[in-house]
């Protein structure tokens, strides 16, 4: 079995990130690895297209401010540094890769709701870092059982 030197958490900050946390730092303890934990924002221009005439900039500012405010309040809860927390703007996908290949992780943990039909066929975040990633990953089980 492969030995996990350095990990990193990718959440939402939804409360099913905390399922996500603790199989992380499961696996950190059992391995003495480094965790890290990334949370993304999607700009509000990738949802609602760049051709709306409107600026979006100080909406993006106050979730900016939130999702740092939480992400303090999640990391603390799971005694996680502050150095070891990191906040990015742009596709959850890319930006997980890209954080991955920074810190030198080689094991991505994120959640997953295990979709199926055309939410499947449409894709998710969980399918997209594992697709594109250049280490492990896995995706923890959270949500409501079907």
């Amino acid at each position: 079995m492969s030995r996990y030197t350095k990990i990193l958490v990718a959440i939402d900050l939804s409360d099913e990130s905390n399922q996500v946390a603790a199989r992380a730092q499961a696996i950190a303890a059992n391995n003495d690895s480094t965790l890290d934990i990334v949370h993304v924002i999607e700009p509000l221009s990738f949802a609602y297209g760049v051709d709306i005439p409107m600026d979006f900039s100080g909406l993006q500012e106050e979730i900016q401010t939130q999702a740092n405010e939480q992400l303090q309040r999640f990391a603390q809860k799971h005694g996680i540094d502050a150095a070891r927390q990191h906040i990015v703007l742009g596709r959850p996908e890319v930006e997980i890769h890209a954080m991955a290949e920074e810190l030198g992780a080689d094991l991505i943990v994120l959640g997953s709701h295990g979709r199926y039909g055309l939410a499947l066929l449409m894709g998710s975040t969980a399918n997209g870092v594992l697709h594109g990633a250049s280490c492990d990953v896995l995706a923890v089980r959270v949500g409501k059982e079907d």
